[in-house]
């Protein structure tokens, strides 16, 4: 399914979102990861947490910062705050510092922290969600569908409510290619790529890109094809949208509507 989201009804919802009054606290560099770690995991692997006080049984979004695996870092999008939600913001290990898989099995570590420690400040772990934009919606989707990362930990990936990638990669993702000595525009499917790992039991997939044209290195298309596998597989709940107007960086100024429209039961 295609569905096309107009810039200006995006906008209208923006300017008119009602945020609840609760009273929130945050606190900041958690350690998601345990035992023998390097330095740099040490710097790396931590996470913020924000949450309602007094918070009992409330959904949890697990947030992964983009910028192509080389760059960024972990903050709480002011889009999710004032929800009656857990945000959890995580980092993980950059390129060229860390190798494929060492960022994905991060990502991995701080989802496994969040199934254990949610409840500690009122989350339901039966409502936990994993999301990201870009290389972070990669990042998702790979713990996601492959459910090696996860296992280690002692946690099925099928327990994850839901999947919300704002324009992730489906094929291998380009920072993982030129560790392979693979051009930037030459696309492969290897076991590093969402696409490898369709199935049809995987969480509910809400795939997010901005508009075809504006979109990086065509995003939307593999998302396309991503959706178009997972229901040939029998996937029933995979979802895709496009959102005209908008191009790879501002997208998800709409896609955190989508998403907490489809978390809160408002389809």
């Amino acid at each position: 399914m295609k569905i096309r989201i107009l810039i200006v009804l995006l906008c209208c919802y923006i300017t008119s979102q009602a945020q609840d009054t609760l009273r929130y606290q945050q606190k900041n560099d958690l350690p998601y990861r345990t035992g023998n770690q390097t330095a740099y995991m040490k710097e790396r692997c931590k996470l913020d947490i924000y949450y309602p006080q007094n918070a009992r049984n409330v959904p949890v979004i697990v947030w992964f910062h983009g910028g192509g695996i080389t760059g960024g870092s972990k903050s709480i999008p002011k889009e999710l705050k004032q929800q009656n939600m857990i945000i959890i913001a995580a980092n993980y290990r950059l390129h060229p510092q860390a190798k494929c898989p060492e960022y994905i099995d991060d990502a991995a570590a701080a989802v496994a922290w969040a199934f254990n420690h949610a409840r500690e400040y009122g989350g339901d772990t039966a409502r936990i969600y994993v999301s990201g934009h870009s290389a972070g919606g990669y990042l998702a989707e790979m713990i996601g569908l492959d459910k090696s990362y996860l296992k280690p930990y002692k946690i099925d990936a099928d327990r994850i409510a839901a999947l919300f990638p704002f324009s992730g990669q489906a094929i291998t993702h380009f920072t993982v290619r030129k560790e392979q000595n693979i051009a930037e525009l030459q696309p492969t499917i290897d076991r590093y790529a969402p696409l490898f790992h369709v199935r049809a039991d995987a969480p509910p997939l809400y795939l997010y890109t901005g508009d075809r044209e504006l979109e990086l290195l065509g995003r939307y298309e593999e998302n396309a094809y991503l959706a178009r596998m997972m229901k040939l597989a029998g996937h029933k709940n995979t979802f895709l949208y496009e959102l005209d107007g908008y191009g790879h960086g501002d997208m998800p100024i709409g896609a955190f509507h989508l998403m907490l429209q489809a978390i809160k039961g408002k389809k």
